[in-house]
């Protein structure tokens, strides 16, 4: 068979080839899940104490080599390095939180009905941990997957994005971990498939329609699984808002990393007279994205993926508002672009495009403007801006998304609370803090009872 190689290449320079390494395969996938489970016995084994000693270590060692880990994320992914170097900071922070996980309750302790005896509750690892993390955040994602599976007990095998392949073998190279505890295989489909198949419990970040086929496969082995998918995040403005803040709030999560987020927002919807001091805003606020805010898209392949829809949707009646054009130089640039008079039916208003596009609309009220926001099938994050605390918290209660930022830019994770989207956003139970430890763990109850005896 031919052999099949994984490249990637910087986004700012398509002519520099970060990295290339040969695909493994289904077979070497299958093998290293074999590898892992014969190894996951002795991680667990080896206690709390050194689980969370080598976790601790791994925060280390991301910190002492943070602004080579921001110079590889800035090359690979094409992230500003602002962007870069918070990014490495929250994996540090990432790996030390779940550092701490390994001496937390296990379990509980709890009265029989009747009689003498003990009543436990356990919580054990259930073996491999499959890993599929996309490229976008190519440290802390994976960090954010494998921590608190590690923690618990179980061995895990990570397959990055193929965009992102050097930043997760220079991660799995800086952990340290014994062998075949942590085991990085770049791939494509054939090895993520292969993964799917093999490991114990999934845990998966990419795209729609790929992580519903992760679902199915996952789910028809009986193996418990988590997917995070599209996101199409609405910010909401009213009146009595700040307009300067909201607009600089939602700009950044517009334009910030050109809108490679799944909490970005693309949908912008202006309630009653905020409309056009809104607009006006939004349009200068954008203006002033440059590249050390928002910089490249992944790909050529995403750049036409954009331009395209924005013509698409000009056709359809729309208006460029700003932006809207291919900057002349290397690279796969996107200018930050607003749209107004989006139809609603086309693909812009329905469904994630994963750049620094949004589009604007005005609703009459809140009650419609919250109607515009929950009508989508997947649902992320969503922001509320408004003076008024009463209004903002009664508008979240009616709000379908996992997350809502009252006053903040809907991009936006705080590591140790539980993230996840609405309908067809997420899929199983959520990442990060205390929910990300209960999935990769499964509950036992143990019945103790007297032994009796003369």
């Amino acid at each position: 068979m031919p052999v099949v190689t994984i490249t990637s290449y910087n986004p700012a320079d398509p002519a520099d080839l970060v990295v290339a390494v040969e695909e493994p395969g289904a077979e070497a996938v299958r093998a290293a899940v074999g590898r892992a489970r014969a190894a996951q016995p002795g991680w667990l084994a080896a206690g709390a104490g050194a689980r969370s000693a080598a976790l601790g270590r791994i925060a280390e060692a991301v910190e002492a080599n943070a602004e080579e880990l921001a110079a590889l994320i800035v090359r690979e992914v094409g992230k500003p390095h602002a962007e870069a170097r918070g990014e490495v900071a929250r994996t540090a922070a990432i790996w030390r939180y779940y550092a701490q996980a390994p001496y937390a309750p296990s379990g509980a302790v709890h009265e029989t009905a009747a009689g003498p005896g003990l009543l436990l509750t356990r919580r054990r690892p259930y073996g491999v941990a499959g890993l599929i993390a996309p490229w976008n955040f190519p440290l802390a994602i994976p960090s954010w997957k494998a921590a608190p599976a590690l923690a618990v007990g179980n061995t895990a095998v990570l397959k990055p994005a193929p965009e992102a392949t050097a930043c997760a073998l220079r991660l799995a190279e800086l952990a340290g971990l014994p062998e075949d505890v942590f085991t990085v295989l770049p791939g494509g489909a054939e090895e993520g498939a292969a993964l799917v198949d093999t490991v114990d419990v999934v845990s998966f970040t990419g795209s729609t329609g790929v992580g519903r086929v992760v679902v199915r496969a996952a789910t028809g082995r009986g193996v418990p699984v988590q997917a995070e998918l599209g996101g199409l995040n609405a910010a909401l403005v009213l009146p009595d808002a700040d307009i300067e803040q909201a607009a600089g709030h939602i700009a950044a999560a517009i334009a910030g990393y050109a809108g490679q987020k799944c909490t970005a927002t693309s949908r912008v919807i202006a309630v009653g007279a905020a409309y056009e001091p809104l607009r006006d805003a939004l349009v200068k606020a954008l203006a002033l994205a440059d590249d050390a805010v928002c910089g490249p898209v992944i790909n050529a392949a995403a750049r036409d993926r954009l331009t395209d829809a924005v013509a698409s949707a000009v056709g359809g009646g729309a208006t460029v508002l700003t932006g809207g054009r291919v900057p002349e130089r290397d690279g796969w640039y996107v200018e930050p672009t607003l749209l107004g008079g989006v139809p609603a039916e086309h693909p812009l208003a329905r469904e994630e495009f994963f750049g620094p596009i949004a589009v604007l609309h005005a609703a009459a009220d809140l009650d419609e403007a919250i109607a515009l926001a929950n009508d989508t099938p997947h649902s992320l994050s969503t922001s509320v801006h408004s003076r008024s605390l009463d209004v903002a918290l009664a508008a979240a209660d009616r709000l379908d998304a996992g997350m809502i930022r009252i006053n903040a830019p809907s991009s936006g994770v705080d590591f140790h609370l539980p993230f996840g989207g609405a309908k067809g956003a997420s899929h199983g139970e959520r990442e990060q803090g205390q929910a990300a430890l209960d999935f990769y763990a499964v509950s036992r109850t143990i019945s103790v009872l007297p032994g009796g005896g003369a």
